[in-house]
């Protein structure tokens, strides 16, 4: 398991894109018997607009984009899951993870 502190997210839902503002991120990368799965947990999320936004849509399934604090880059679908009231929200990765 690898974990990796971001500085940076921006997200693409409903074909427009928005950066995500928080206080801590971090990138969770879990290899496990040949697979790698991946998810990030957001804490200190500013908008909660969006998290309201997410919490009553049923189309959750985002674009992220994301710049880790050593400077590294990766894109992948994920799945956003808000958590209202700790102004947190999961995002759970779909499919491969890209680092550009």
């Amino acid at each position: 398991m690898e974990t990796i502190q971001l500085k940076d997210i921006e997200i693409v839902y409903q074909q427009q894109m928005k950066e995500l503002l928080f206080q801590s991120a971090e990138l969770v990368l879990v290899s496990d018997y040949g697979s790698r799965l991946w998810y990030v947990d957001v804490n200190g999320v500013a908008d909660a607009e969006l998290l309201q936004w997410f919490g009553q849509s049923e189309d959750i399934r985002i674009e992220l984009y994301a710049t880790a604090r050593d400077g590294r880059t990766f894109n992948g679908t994920a799945y956003l899951h808000p958590n209202e009231p700790h102004q947190a929200a999961a995002i759970r990765g779909d499919g491969e993870l890209r680092e550009t």
